[in-house]
């Protein structure tokens, strides 16, 4: 089976966006996730909104800034999940609508390496009530927001974690990996 894992970025005071929903105040992120396990997936999860902000990478701008991100995000199918069905816009990409706890359940059991969901908290939050998030890598940013949304918003119970490995980088971020408790 494959293993699904969230890959997110918070400031120190917990938020994965600012209160107008910037994320830019986040600059060590490309360290964290290339020290992490990205060679090891083929398939990223995406929401809808999400999936919007990370079009960027296929463009000639995108892939002129960082081009190993640009060809990790290209190269990989991209699945999105969302309300409604929608054309896409990029290639390799499927979307997920209607009954999206059921369709990921089945992306799992399908052979392939690991999914990665990056950002898409409502997304993250609704797969971690169907505890199909097999290990939360949360990257802590030496920055502070003073208001946003925070981390797992909408999360209507409490979660226990087990904290399995911590990772220090220059730029002062530091990579908290978690798994479920009892997974």
């Amino acid at each position: 089976m494959r293993r699904i894992f969230l890959f997110m970025n918070v400031s120190l005071d917990g938020y994965f966006e600012d209160e107008a929903r910037d994320i830019s105040g986040f600059h060590g992120d490309f360290e964290a996730f290339s020290s992490g396990e990205s060679g090891e997936v083929d398939t990223l999860l995406l929401g809808h909104t999400t999936y919007e902000m990370m079009k960027f990478w296929s463009t000639p701008q995108g892939v002129a800034l960082q081009p190993d991100i640009a060809r990790f995000m290209n190269e990989r199918r991209k699945v999105v999940a969302s309300h409604a069905p929608f054309e896409p816009g990029w290639s390799n990409v499927t979307v997920f609508s209607g009954d999206v706890i059921s369709q990921v359940r089945a992306l799992k059991q399908e052979p392939g390496q690991n999914i990665i969901i990056m950002g898409s908290n409502s997304l993250c939050v609704s797969l971690m009530q169907a505890r199909l998030i097999d290990e939360f890598q949360i990257v802590v940013n030496p920055v502070v927001f003073g208001a946003g949304t925070s981390l797992f918003a909408g999360l209507p119970g409490k979660a226990e974690l087990t904290l399995v490995d911590t990772t220090r980088f220059k730029s002062g971020a530091v990579l908290l990996r978690y798994v479920p408790v009892g997974a």
